[in-house]
């Protein structure tokens, strides 16, 4: 059985746990907003349901890389992350994450552009869905993923973590896109 290291970092959208997968495709598989001891349950459930395990093992060094390049992005140094990742989800889940790790940074696109992308234009509320499952925020940018009018929906950590991340890349100012 597997045990996941994770490693804890602040930010200035408060502290992020990091989990790392040695597995067979090591490599990141989860960033989780807030301290290792308020989301272990979380964590559990899920490194239970896709690596059949819920052991974690705080690990800095395994995490170095990851935490590293986030500290570069929030310091502004840092565009695009160039880390492996352990995607695990549904095969139309990592499809559609595959799709986000193509928005570059300082744009944004709509939950039916990537639905579009993706070869299924009408499964806008799936897309939206996964997006919502994405195991990787920040990383996988799911903060980009904006509604067909422009509006601001949904977000994982926040609409306020949402709208600093998109101010942070200079989508947004000012509250508008």
């Amino acid at each position: 059985m597997e045990t996941m290291k994770y490693d804890e970092i602040k930010s200035p959208i408060g502290v992020l746990t990091l989990g790392w997968s040695g597995g067979e495709q090591p490599g990141l598989c989860h960033v989780e907003f807030g301290g290792f001891a308020d989301v272990e349950r979380e964590l559990s459930n899920w490194s239970k349901r896709w690596y059949s395990t819920v052991q974690w093992q705080r690990d800095p060094e395994a995490l170095s890389e990851a935490a590293a390049q986030l500290q570069d992005y929030f310091a502004g140094t840092r565009e695009r992350f160039d880390m492996p990742l352990a995607l695990r989800g549904t095969p139309f889940q990592v499809k559609v994450w595959q799709a986000l790790l193509e928005v570059p940074f300082g744009e944004t696109r709509s939950y039916k552009q990537i639905a579009e992308r993706i070869g299924a234009p009408k499964a806008v509320r799936a897309v939206g869905g996964s997006n919502n499952r994405n195991p990787v925020p920040l990383i996988v940018p799911c903060h980009r993923i904006i509604g067909s009018g422009g509006a601001l929906v949904g977000y994982g950590g926040g609409l306020d973590i949402k709208t600093y991340l998109l101010q942070h890349e200079g989508i947004m100012s000012g509250g508008a896109l």
